[in-house]
């Protein structure tokens, strides 16, 4: 990655040029940059979508403040397709999902269509709000599983979207069971009230019907992304119980269709967000309800963003925001 100059894009009607002040790096950011996604992404790229800024200018037509806090849902959609005339929108079948489709948020002043603007509360810190689009995609995760206050859930995978799952999961009122590796992940889910099981060294089966008198739980999220968690994510579910797929599997996994068939279970995919999905993420990082501070890991200057994808590359970090606006010594 290198950090230039460009001009900067005056807004047309119907635009809004945003001073981007913090962006988040995640797992796609980390496939783009490694080359896994060269056959959809154009290079060069400004890639991005993790996003919190202000107002910078606005162009005819738009009923936004200059200077107001916002964020952005980076999804644009056709209109006309299938998915689009059955009201689902955010999936898209020629959806551009901007930042990996078109250009993204980690540059100073970014112009964007007013339509993706989303309006951020006076008071909620721009650092926090840069967490609002990946706290979406786990309300959108949750949502879709129809999980209700009493239920317990079971998260395999303690990565940042699986935390998030867990923590909203929480909100709802659901009995957590998260599933992770790495010891300090597992810390930070147990500090925000999971039940915490290493996958390795302990036996995630034998907690989950420890924990639901043998029944299994009522939703499973897939977040870990392997072969062997997609394998598994079906044993530890209820008769009825819903599986979420929430992780990007680039290719086929096995998947135990006989325990699908024999517990009539659901199985889901969850993908992206919808706009209820942005507020109610808004409403909990406004009302204090997601850790965000220990969330953020690191943050670093707008050129250092290489060093920040290098660093979530070789260590368990949750979330690192590079500062748009801010320069290295």
């Amino acid at each position: 990655m290198e950090v230039g100059e460009a001009d900067a894009k005056a807004p047309a009607a119907g635009e809004v040029r945003i001073r981007v002040a913090f962006n988040g790096i995640c797992g796609t950011d980390l496939h783009i940059v490694q080359g896994h996604m060269d056959a959809r992404v154009d290079m060069p790229a400004t890639i991005g979508h993790e996003m919190s800024g202000v107002i910078e200018a606005v162009g005819d037509g738009v009923d936004l403040a200059v200077g107001a806090p916002v964020t952005v849902m980076p999804l644009r959609w056709c209109g006309s397709c299938a998915a689009c005339a059955a009201g689902h929108q955010h999936i898209c079948q020629r959806l551009d999902f901007v930042g990996i489709d078109s250009p993204g948020a980690l540059q100073e002043l970014w112009t964007v269509p007013a339509s993706v603007v989303v309006p951020l509360p006076e008071g909620l810190s721009l650092q926090h709000a840069a967490l609002v689009e990946p706290l979406a995609v786990a309300v959108h995760d949750v949502r879709r599983s129809r999980l209700a206050a009493g239920e317990t859930a079971v998260v395999i995978g303690g990565g940042p979207i699986g935390q998030l799952i867990a923590v909203v999961a929480r909100a709802a009122g659901a009995t957590v069971i998260l599933a992770e590796p790495d010891a300090a992940r597992r810390d930070f889910a147990a500090q925000q009230g999971a039940i915490v099981v290493d996958p390795i060294e302990g036996d995630l089966a034998a907690v989950v019907e420890e924990r639901t008198d043998g029944a299994g739980a009522d939703v499973v999220f897939e977040v870990a992304g392997t072969r062997g968690t997609a394998l598994d994510a079906t044993r530890h579910a209820r008769t009825r119980g819903r599986v979420v797929f929430v992780a990007i599997h680039p290719e086929p996994v096995p998947v135990d269709l006989h325990r699908i068939f024999w517990r009539e279970l659901e199985v889901l995919g969850a993908r992206v967000y919808e706009r209820e999905d942005f507020e109610r993420a808004i409403e909990l990082l406004a009302a204090g309800r997601v850790p965000a501070d220990a969330l953020i890991t690191r943050v670093v200057p707008l050129d250092a963003t290489m060093e920040a994808f290098e660093a979530l590359l070789s260590a368990a970090a949750m979330k690192i925001l590079v500062d748009v606006q801010g320069v290295g010594a």
